[in-house]
């Protein structure tokens, strides 16, 4: 069953059409479900910024780093998450797609731990995203994982999250409390 076949279900037209409502709270489309969450409390939307703003005074030019904004996951049934922080190419174009996400990265939460750590791993996995940490500010740490033939590997880390590669990064996780 499809979205167009189910009127219940959004289709990614009709999520557009719903525009910036800010009476939605915090809210991501999963399989052409309206999800509504509240908005982050006040300890994680600062941990949110700090990490968006250690990530880009490291990116060089002609990289972005945004925070909760919606990237289009899947068509159909239609899937548009809104990662805590993302990076992608400036020359990005808008709707983001998984394609132009380089790193996902979610902050856990008391509500969004199996939601981050088993839904979004794998929804995230299955859309092509090759960079997805999680961070927990309770360790700190953090999942450091990297999409390998389909799955994510990669280790857990405490303290500081340090990655080579195509966007070397360095972000100390006390520092985002």
């Amino acid at each position: 069953m499809t979205a167009a076949s189910d009127p219940a279900l959004l289709t990614l037209e009709d999520w557009f059409a719903l525009g910036e409502d800010e009476s939605l709270r915090r809210a991501e489309l999963c399989r052409g479900v309206l999800e509504v969450s509240p908005s982050p409390r006040r300890a994680h939307a600062r941990a949110i910024r700090r990490l968006a703003n250690a990530i880009e005074v490291q990116l060089p030019a002609g990289f972005d780093v945004y925070d909760e904004v919606d990237v289009v996951l899947q068509r159909t049934p239609a899937t548009v998450r809104q990662p805590d922080v993302i990076v992608l190419a400036s020359s990005a174009p808008d709707p983001l797609t998984a394609a132009d996400v380089l790193l996902a990265v979610e902050v856990l939460s008391p509500g969004s731990r199996r939601t981050d750590r088993v839904i979004k791993r794998a929804e995230y996995a299955a859309a092509g995203i090759r960079h997805y940490w999680i961070v927990d500010l309770d360790g700190p740490s953090a999942e450091v994982l990297t999409l390998v033939d389909g799955a994510y590997e990669g280790p857990t880390v405490a303290d500081r999250i340090a990655v080579d590669g195509r966007l070397p990064l360095v972000v100390e996780l006390s520092a985002l409390r």
